[in-house]
């Protein structure tokens, strides 16, 4: 029989093998890139990946190692303001959309940076220190960085998106989706909902929802509380290419009636007349991926939509956006449909169409029925933003594997489309 120090240390090797493997999975996403696009921030809201980098650092060094490891000593003091993102309490940080103008540290100091902090992490999980809360903080350190490599393809899509230049992020074949559309072929489809064998209906009633289990989930997905829902009904795949090009072709993108106004407020000031990354030429509808750009495939699952243009597609298909809890009512009944992979895909790969997409909800973004949020620092990990966003659920191809719950409560602006966004449909019966 182990003794109980054998058994922490055992459990604290398994703990250094999950963080190594998280920590190579984020070199392994940015390898492909060429040292110029590690600095590149082309808006707002999109980081360098070279920030990123730095960031998912930074959170270890700081919440782990500087509490937690004796006389242990920071890399770089600057690195306190330019790689902390939000955390107020950590003292000041850069500014968000100041982010590209960076242009040191060097991208070779950055990952010289995540050595050095891999080392004392290693070291310290290679101890006889004994801190419950350390691991605890460990476990969410690495959900974050799993976030990260998320945000990181979103990021790296956008900056090869805006290059002018024919870019590929990866080399390797872009499968095409199975659908009802033939190859290049737009048939005519009609307005009105699908039909009743592609919708899942459920009864009116009491339902649970929120995390229940006993491994990880943040905090903004308990506690698991009780919600009262009418009967509805919600469509079994995600909208496609094909038909959201209905849409457009029926002048969706100039009809306000579909568009709530502030939606169309958006369109018209922005200038939007499809997704992001569509391109025409000639006629022809094109796609940007991060395969390089394919002619459009009409059965891949629209993606890259804002609330704003999944909620007027939905007014124009006669349906609506589910709520929050309806969707996550549907997940429950649906054990397959987990957003999962078997192994990391890259973004935009259509073989299937479960799990491809973020899909858009009409729940506000707010705390559930006796939430409570981390304590310390991480306090301001999830509750903060609970204002202005709507959540979106499922899971996408970008997601980790095994960081996907369907209790996931994923947030964005109602106008933001460079995640991996799309649509669900749902209706009242």
């Amino acid at each position: 029989m182990l003794s109980s120090d054998s058994k922490m240390l055992s459990a604290r090797a398994e703990l250094l093998d999950c963080y190594l493997s998280v920590r190579n999975d984020t070199d392994d996403i940015c390898r492909p890139l060429a040292i110029e696009d590690h600095a590149v921030q082309p808006n707002a809201e999109v980081s360098p990946p070279k920030w990123h980098l730095g960031h998912t650092t930074w959170f270890f060094e700081e919440l782990i190692l500087v509490r937690f490891m004796p006389d242990y000593q920071r890399w770089n003091e600057q690195y306190r303001l330019l790689f902390n993102s939000y955390y107020k309490s950590a003292g000041q940080h850069w500014i968000q959309s100041e982010r590209g103008n960076l242009s040191r540290p060097r991208v070779d100091e950055v990952l010289a940076y995540r050595a050095y902090v891999d080392h004392h992490m290693t070291l310290l999980l290679q101890s006889d220190i004994d801190e419950p809360e350390m691991e605890e903080v460990l476990e969410i350190g690495m959900h974050h960085e799993q976030q990260h490599q998320e945000l990181l393809y979103m990021d790296i899509k956008f900056i090869l998106g805006v290059n002018p230049m024919q870019v590929t992020y990866d080399d390797s074949f872009l499968p095409e989706a199975k659908g009802l559309f033939v190859k290049g072929v737009m048939s005519e489809l009609p307005k009105t909902a699908l039909n009743e064998a592609n919708w899942e209906t459920f009864e009116e009633g009491i339902y649970q929802l929120g995390y229940g289990g006993e491994h990880f989930a943040y905090d903004n997905e308990s506690p698991r509380h009780n919600t009262y829902l009418y009967p509805f009904s919600i469509a079994k795949h995600t909208v496609s290419n094909g038909e959201y090009l209905a849409f457009i072709n029926d002048e969706g993108y100039n009809t306000a009636r579909y568009w709530l106004s502030m939606g169309w407020d958006w369109l018209v000031e922005s200038h939007i007349k499809h997704p992001l990354y569509w391109q025409q030429e000639d006629g022809q509808w094109y796609e940007f991926t991060l395969h390089g750009r394919h002619v459009l495939d009409l059965n891949a699952p629209v993606t890259h939509i804002s609330y704003f243009e999944a909620d007027a597609f939905a007014s124009w298909k006669g349906c609506r956006l589910p709520t929050e809890q309806e969707f996550e009512v549907y997940l429950q009944q649906n054990p397959s449909e987990q957003g999962l992979v078997t192994e990391l895909h890259h973004p935009n790969n259509t073989s299937e169409d479960v799990g491809q997409v973020w899909c858009w909800t009409r729940s506000q973004y707010t705390a559930y029925p006796g939430f409570k949020p981390y304590k310390g620092m991480l306090e301001e990990y999830n509750g903060k933003f609970m204002c202005n966003q709507f959540v979106l659920k499922g899971g996408c191809i970008a997601t980790p594997v095994g960081h996907y719950r369907h209790s996931y409560r994923n947030f964005y602006q109602p106008h933001q489309r460079w995640m991996f966004s799309g649509i669900r449909l749902s209706k009242d019966i």
